[in-house]
């Protein structure tokens, strides 16, 4: 069985459709995704219905990201932030424009359905943004960090890369897993357009909201697979303004 990691989304289906066609996911792998399925270029509601039915044929994780906590609750008939309103979610909402209430429905409980992290069997983390507690996941206080953090990823950042992960200075948050592995934070904002490894965190949005490109990596051997940038792919459409 392979498993990979795959980078947010953001309602570029198109993308994801050819991402999943270049990895040749057999149905024996198991695909994780990193979240924010949703709000940017005009394709969410059915990026989601495609995951929807992409599960019911082989093994996926879905955890949830920030976009897909504003699109449930819009979903549950709560109040439109206008943070989210005009940061991909007029588009979200636009694409929901022929879907029937019966599949809304069906959409909400999927969005329900999603795990904030996911730990598999040898202590790998998988997290949309990251995490503040010194002693892991299971003892974070504010769970909004799950999928709002960047200081996991900064700190990161800033380590110098000789630091072993059994010295004293190796941080107390990184010792906790194997590995990490996270979206939310495009890595096309170090000008890199490929995932990126920091530590042992590695960070798979490769900025398929914007200009980049949606990456799918095999989380064993580190091989990564990359659709085309989505401008070129949704060429009459903007993205979604940068946050």
């Amino acid at each position: 069985m392979r498993t990979f990691a795959i980078g947010d989304i953001h309602g570029g289906l198109k993308a994801l459709i050819q991402l999943l066609n270049k990895m040749e996911i057999k149905d024996e792998d198991r695909l994780i995704f990193m979240g924010d399925y949703v709000d940017g270029w005009s394709e969410s509601a059915q990026t989601i219905q495609f995951l929807i039915e992409l599960s019911q044929k082989i093994n996926c994780i879905f955890i949830k990201g920030n976009h897909d906590v504003w699109c449930e609750n819009w979903l549950r008939g709560e109040h439109v932030p206008p943070v989210w309103y005009i940061h991909g979610g007029k588009e979200t909402m636009d694409s929901y424009a022929g879907f029937s209430e019966d599949k809304k429905k069906k959409h909400l409980a999927f969005f329900e359905s999603m795990p904030l992290y996911y730990i598999d069997s040898e202590n790998r983390l998988f997290i949309h943004a990251g995490f503040t507690s010194m002693h892991g996941v299971e003892k974070e206080v504010f769970k909004e960090n799950f999928y709002f953090d960047r200081t996991l990823w900064e700190m990161a950042l800033t380590m110098d890369n000789r630091i072993e992960k059994d010295s004293a200075l190796y941080p107390n948050r990184l010792k906790h897993y194997s590995e990490i592995f996270i979206g939310h934070t495009p890595t096309i904002n170090f000008n890199v357009n490929v995932p990126m490894q920091a530590a042992n965190i590695w960070n798979i949005d490769t900025g398929a909201a914007f200009t980049g490109k949606l990456s799918g990596m095999n989380i064993d051997t580190k091989v990564f697979f990359q659709s085309d940038n989505l401008p070129a792919l949704y060429p009459n459409e903007k993205g979604r303004n940068k946050n």
